[in-house]
């Protein structure tokens, strides 16, 4: 009797191997089941930007409510896929049941390129929060227990846990209705110290202060008689990351590198980090091509690519750029193209472990900062906003284009950039 009881656990841990495998054999495929190259447009900022902050208005230790409508839900959803992979959701609201169509892109295999999953959820019995009433892997239909099971062990046993446990231990109920969805949530001081602290970069790891030791070494030995060049930061900090790296850890190597850069260069107040270990260390502003806003455009985008999403990261560019033109310095394409230089940077610095590598290595032979950005000194800017539509119209129209793809192409001339 004890040596069945000693096999149930390995039959039901076969049980759930089983089932995974079938899923995906069913689930991969080479065709899509929803659209990729999902675009993030600045309608969809602004609606971003109002969700962040009405989930903001409650106090700690306060009832609050969320009402996201269909658009709210599809831009959320798309938005935290689309920082971890190519993916794309398609989500619909039908019958009072909330219906995910999930499309993710797999590494080479011979399988199939994506994984299509179908995922309904609805309150049964009229509970405050809902459950898995429908899944589907593909064309294969698993009974919702089942698929309920699978998805709360997979969560439970990844990464994804710290989010879900965070998300979840607030939400009082989700009443979905035909055209949105209400989540009531109780917000304490603790779980917004710790989302804080989880959605944060870490700046306390050994690993994090050595680069910003490297960057006080910098600034401390910097000639004030001399504009500092980024490059003279940029360099030794990618050399140290060489050092520090193998594949295991390039890309999280190179993530500390530029955080630590653009918290010196974008943020004043957090150069005191380099006064700790010397009190009269100075600050001095980095330079690309006689110009202070070129690094800090450059490594702002960089970082937002290389630890959230490089669409999110060129879209919010233009969006500042067009909110400059409206009563602001002016729409400049010179900053733009430090957008997106600073963009494609930050995609091929994490792209891979190998990539990671070799970016490295050749930033660590850099010679100035025009091995990393092309001059944009020629381009237009300071346009006010009738200005910009008087000669541009809109980001979407021809003359707009052109000129953003001459900057793509000048940025993709630079051989840092050019694909192996």
């Amino acid at each position: 009797m004890i040596k069945h009881l000693l096999r149930l656990p390995l039959y039901c841990l076969g049980t759930l191997l089983a089932i995974g495998v079938i899923i995906i054999l069913f689930g991969v495929s080479d065709h899509p089941d929803v659209q990729l190259g999902w675009t993030l447009g600045h309608e969809d900022i602004l609606r971003a930007r109002k969700i962040l902050r009405e989930g903001s208005k409650t106090s700690p230790d306060e009832i609050g409510t969320l009402v996201l409508s269909k658009e709210d839900l599809n831009l959320a959803a798309n938005y935290l896929l689309n920082r971890y992979s190519k993916s794309a959701v398609e989500i619909s609201l039908k019958a009072n049941k909330l219906k995910f169509i999930v499309t993710a892109t797999l590494p080479e295999n011979p399988l199939g390129k994506y994984l299509n999953i179908t995922i309904r959820l609805g309150n049964a019995d009229d509970g405050p929060l809902p459950t898995v009433t429908k899944f589907k892997a593909g064309k294969l239909l698993l009974p919702s227990s089942i698929a309920a099971y699978l998805i709360d062990y997979g969560i439970r046993h990844s990464a994804l846990n710290a989010y879900f446990l965070l998300a979840t231990r607030q939400i009082q109920a989700v009443k979905i209705d035909p055209d949105k969805i209400t989540v009531t949530y109780f917000s304490d001081l603790k779980t917004l110290i710790q989302a804080r602290q989880l959605l944060s970069p870490e700046a306390s790891t050994s690993a994090f202060n050595d680069y910003q030791k490297k960057l006080g070494e910098i600034v401390a030995g910097h000639d004030p008689k001399w504009r500092l060049s980024f490059a003279d930061l940029l360099k030794p900090l990618f050399t140290l990351a060489y050092q520090r790296s193998d594949l295991n850890n390039a890309i999280d190597e190179n993530k500390l590198a530029i955080i630590a850069l653009n918290d010196y260069i974008n943020k004043q107040e957090t150069h005191r980090f380099l006064t700790s270990a010397n009190a009269s260390t100075p600050y001095y502003a980095a330079f690309m091509y006689k110009r202070s806003d070129l690094a800090q455009h450059f490594i702002g985008s960089a970082t937002l690519t290389a630890s959230m999403n490089g669409q999110v990261s060129k879209v919010v560019g233009e969006e500042k750029e067009l909110s400059d033109a409206d009563g602001g310095s002016g729409f400049s394409f010179v900053d733009l193209a430090a957008d997106k230089a600073g963009t494609r940077f930050g995609e091929l610095a994490t792209a891979s472990p190998e990539q990671a590598r070799k970016f490295q290595k050749a930033l660590s032979e850099i010679k100035g900062y025009n091995d990393i950005m092309p001059d944009p000194t020629d381009l237009p800017e300071h346009m006010n906003e009738s200005e910009f539509k008087s000669r541009y119209g809109s980001t979407s129209s021809p003359a707009y284009q052109r000129l953003s793809q001459e900057i793509d192409e000048r940025i993709a001339a630079i051989p840092l950039y050019k694909p192996d």
